[in-house]
């Protein structure tokens, strides 16, 4: 954890929930139709690993999305996700909802998000991260920039640090390394 700085390290420490945007941080931000007008998105299969292990270590991960898509819909049933919330246009609105349903105070709420529409979100919780993709005006508002691109294991990458910031790396990957 030596290239974190300890306000960081700290935040991580916090978070119990893990809140996802969808575009351009679960998939590189491509929308590709075919010619009958299904849309499809491709997610990384690492970063889906990485909210798995987030699972395992009793840290809630979450999609908040402003596009309904049902590909997002599958995504987060196959992963066993805890909630998806779509067509959320003012995000910090379905905020509210997840503080609430799920009884979490804002420094406990890890969110990354890459547009204009995550900024709200991005400057009330805990730990707010983008991927370098991400515009710039969402950057100014994170505590973090991963280093790996949305859709290309930025997810991972934010995971591991949570797994390992929290000491709960070891307990969920030793099965793997019996």
């Amino acid at each position: 954890m030596n290239n974190y700085s300890p306000e960081l390290i700290e935040k991580a420490r916090k978070i119990k929930l893990l809140l996802l945007d969808v575009d351009g941080v679960l998939t590189d931000g491509r929308l590709t139709y075919s010619s009958k007008g299904a849309e499809s998105k491709h997610f990384d299969v690492n970063d889906g690993f990485g909210m798995y292990l987030v699972k395992q270590s009793g840290i809630k991960c979450i999609i908040l999305t402003a596009k309904a898509s049902r590909a997002v819909a599958k995504r987060a049933k196959e992963l066993k996700l805890d909630k998806v919330y779509q067509n959320f246009h003012f995000k910090i609105e379905a905020l509210e909802k997840i503080r609430q349903e799920f009884d979490m105070k804002d420094e406990e709420i890890c969110f990354i998000g890459d547009e204009l529409i995550d900024i709200p979100v991005l400057k009330r919780v805990g730990l707010a991260i983008c991927p370098p993709n991400a515009v710039e005006e969402a950057k100014r508002h994170a505590h973090f920039i991963t280093e790996r691109s949305g859709g290309r294991g930025a997810v991972r990458e934010v995971c591991n640090f949570l797994l390992k910031t929290q000491g709960k790396w070891d307990e969920v990957t030793k099965r793997y390394f019996e």
